[in-house]
């Protein structure tokens, strides 16, 4: 396997109008690790998912989803503790999307090491984890620790998407919570506002965080900046790439089809600039469709936006 992900991946309605006024949704799933695990299976990769959903018709979505996505579910399984998550998108004003979650007491907030360990076995290439699952609950945090610890001693690599959900924790416990993982993390993935979550307090200044993450063994850490674009820096070198531009339709789950993206050039030894290039192009397709992984990219796909505009290919 090249890479093994794990978290909790929900049942998710989007509306187009105020949930409160009424009127249709649209059923589909979503969950920042298995937004990554369909990018990567889109892109050739061998990917698998690990984690748990309801014993419920919600949860079939989710499983029979990812498994019409080429994902691997070896390691993935119903359980009755509790239903499977839900998420709501409202789209509010102009681009303002409002998120609300019904997850409290959900199966993954059951997660534990014992879920996910086996999925290490034998080690994948890669470990991708987010700052999302121990938001969870005491189980899925020891979880990713446990996950961590045990690809980083098998020497797997480990990403590590910060990925801050205000709604799920506060700052102080997500930084307490994530900065002692840096230590046996490989690449490291964060908006510019989420990078103190991650690098030692001592450290006040973007500058000064990621020095002392690659002082720290960090072999990449990697910026995001929305429409800025993103930045990358490895012990020998840093790079700006500047975002694709594409009209914007939704901007959910950009964040995790960049990471998808540059997981697939990391797989495919590209450069530091072509890994970014990836990513950014990859972020591109998903916030020029709606949803948060419909529009990924299959690898044939790639050079698309590399077309004219208006342009029709027959």
């Amino acid at each position: 396997m090249s890479v093994v992900t794990f978290g909790e991946t929900m049942a998710a309605l989007r509306a187009a109008d105020p949930i409160r006024l009424g009127g249709t949704m649209r059923l589909s799933i979503a969950g920042a690790e298995s937004n990554v695990a369909i990018g990567l299976a889109r892109l050739g990769h061998r990917v698998s998912w690990a984690g748990l959903v309801g014993d419920d018709e919600t949860g079939e979505l989710v499983l029979r989803t990812l498994r019409a996505e080429g994902v691997d579910l070896a390691h993935a399984r119903s359980d009755g503790r509790g239903p499977t998550g839900l998420i709501l998108f409202e789209r509010r004003v102009g681009e303002l999307t409002r998120v609300i979650y019904h997850r409290a007491g959900s199966a993954a907030s059951f997660l534990s090491p014992a879920d996910v360990l086996p999925a290490l076995d034998p080690p994948p290439r890669l470990l991708h984890v987010t700052g999302i699952t121990p938001a969870l609950g005491p189980g899925p945090a020891e979880a990713v620790r446990s996950a961590v610890r045990t690809a980083a001693t098998s020497g797997v690599r480990v990403c590590l998407d910060v990925n801050y959900r205000a709604r799920l924790w506060d700052r102080a416990v997500a930084a307490e919570t994530l900065r002692p993982l840096a230590s046996s993390v490989s690449v490291v993935i964060a908006s510019d506002d989420e990078l103190e979550l991650i690098a030692p307090a001592t450290a006040t200044t973007e500058h000064a965080r990621v020095a002392a993450l690659l002082d720290a063994g960090v072999e990449h850490v990697i910026v995001k900046r929305g429409r800025d674009g993103a930045s990358g820096h490895t012990p020998l070198e840093s790079a700006d790439v500047p975002a694709r531009s594409v009209r914007v339709t939704d901007v959910v789950g950009a964040g995790d089809a960049f990471v998808a993206g540059y997981l697939s050039g990391l797989l495919d030894d590209l450069d530091l600039t072509g890994r970014l290039g990836r990513a950014v192009t990859v972020g591109a397709f998903a916030v020029a469709s709606p949803g948060d992984w419909e529009g990924l990219p299959a690898r044939p796909e790639l050079g698309l936006l590399d077309t004219l505009p208006g342009s029709v290919l027959r």
